[in-house]
């Protein structure tokens, strides 16, 4: 763990150099929910032979995101267990930040969309990949007492930070979609790059600081039991950490309502027939709503219990869902996603530091290797309920609302994990 600093409201080098990388790849991130799913159905449904149409564009898209999350969900945990290995943490964390840029820059220059889904699937395996090793690190840079903080000011400057390199490509998407003064080839191209870019040059602070700390000592050649290593973490937990696998079902539940929102804001916008550049200035906005309750969540988690706060993230989600069966304009929308903006950073970093503290730190790669099944896997069964939903004839507004019943387990779960006991190390 690593060293209390004498002032506990000045962040360490080590906290810091952690937090930027929420700053770099949250960029990717917000590009990942507005204007890559754009980009791609302006290639798939475009004039050349071979094009798809609306319908079928929108069935690759969720194909392809579907893949990502599959594979994510079998590789986080194997990533996770190599990763507690002594000196492992940050050569592979390296690895992976660095296929995620070259490819995020690659994915500029694809002009048909077979090539750019393709990328877009190896980028987001990549940088979602980063994230295990990501999350396991803050075990090393911070203290227990003040996880819940530098969790929430990784997500809250993650958020305002990722406007940026945002605003750059916004700029030269309205320049292409509005004015016609640029290519959407160049559109496309500078917002990728100037996304990786931002993306790596905010993480060298923490390739050039980050110290593993706590690691399992193992003898050469154990790396081949990975498989029997998770299976066995698996296990543990079933058996023995039940307050670890209460609380990783209840996050599961919630978690997933949250990222079916996320992944589909732009697709609830577009099924009412709302203005495109509309939704996506809303969502710029949003990410300064966003920074700023993360920063006030981040002040409230040294005066109220962890999981207290998350409960209240999960009660505003589930506000949020059944203010959707009123949607119909565009300032509704901008409501609806300011009020996820007010709860979306906290309840994932707080989920974050929650589980940090009750897992055992010298095997927090392979834990969050666990977690990042569920984590990663977000959105899996919300995005079903609402295909669903809307198979069956019913409204967006509908299928957003039908997303309740995700917040309403994860709240009675959360609540009995927290009063289980911890397993005696």
């Amino acid at each position: 763990m690593a060293k209390k600093d004498n002032n506990p409201n000045k962040l360490t080098k080590a906290e810091k150099a952690w937090i930027l990388y929420d700053v770099g790849n949250s960029a990717y991130t917000m590009l990942a929910c507005s204007l890559i799913p754009i980009w791609f159905k302006n290639l798939a449904i475009g004039t050349n032979a071979g094009q798809l149409s609306s319908d079928d564009a929108t069935g690759m898209w969720s194909l392809a995101t579907a893949i990502v999350t599959v594979v994510v969900a079998v590789i986080g945990p194997i990533c996770g267990a190599i990763a507690d290995r002594k000196d492992f943490k940050k050569p592979v964390f390296t690895t992976a930040l660095a296929i995620g840029v070259i490819c995020c820059i690659l994915n500029g220059f694809a002009n048909n969309w077979v090539l750019f889904l393709a990328l877009y699937v190896m980028t987001k395996i990549a940088y979602s990949s980063s994230l295990t090793f990501y999350d396991s690190m803050l075990n090393d840079v911070t203290t227990e007492d003040r996880m819940d903080e530098v969790s929430s000011y990784g997500y809250a400057w993650g958020y305002i930070g990722s406007c940026a390199p945002f605003m750059v490509a916004l700029i030269f998407y309205v320049l292409d979609y509005m004015l016609g003064k640029v290519s959407p080839s160049l559109a496309r191209i500078v917002g990728f790059t100037v996304t990786a870019i931002w993306w790596l040059c905010v993480t060298l602070p923490l390739l050039k600081n980050y110290k593993q700390i706590n690691f399992v000592e193992v003898e050469k050649g154990a790396v081949k039991r990975v498989f029997s290593q998770i299976l066995g973490t698996i296990k543990k937990i079933a058996t023995k950490d039940k307050k670890v696998l209460l609380f990783l079902i209840a996050f599961f539940l919630y978690i997933d309502g949250v990222g079916t929102i996320i992944d589909n804001c732009i697709n609830i916008g577009t099924d009412l027939g709302l203005d495109t550049v509309g939704q996506v200035i809303f969502l710029l906005a949003t990410q300064v709503v966003a920074w700023l309750f993360s920063l006030l969540f981040a002040k409230l988690s040294k005066k109220y219990k962890t999981v207290d706060l998350i409960t209240v993230c999960i009660a505003g989600y589930f506000l949020v869902c059944v203010y959707a069966l009123t949607l119909k304009k565009l300032y509704q929308f901008g409501i609806m996603a300011f009020m996820v903006g007010m709860f979306q950073g906290s309840i994932q970093s707080l989920s974050r530091s929650y589980y940090s503290k009750i897992i055992p730190a010298e095997n927090s790669g392979e834990y969050f290797g666990i977690y990042d099944i569920f984590s990663k896997g977000a959105s899996f069964l919300g995005s079903a309920l609402i295909a669903a939903v809307k198979f069956a004839g019913g409204t967006i507004n509908i299928a957003v609302a039908s997303l309740t019943v995700f917040f309403a387990l994860g709240f009675i779960l959360l609540r009995v994990a927290d009063k289980t006991p911890e397993r005696a190390s």
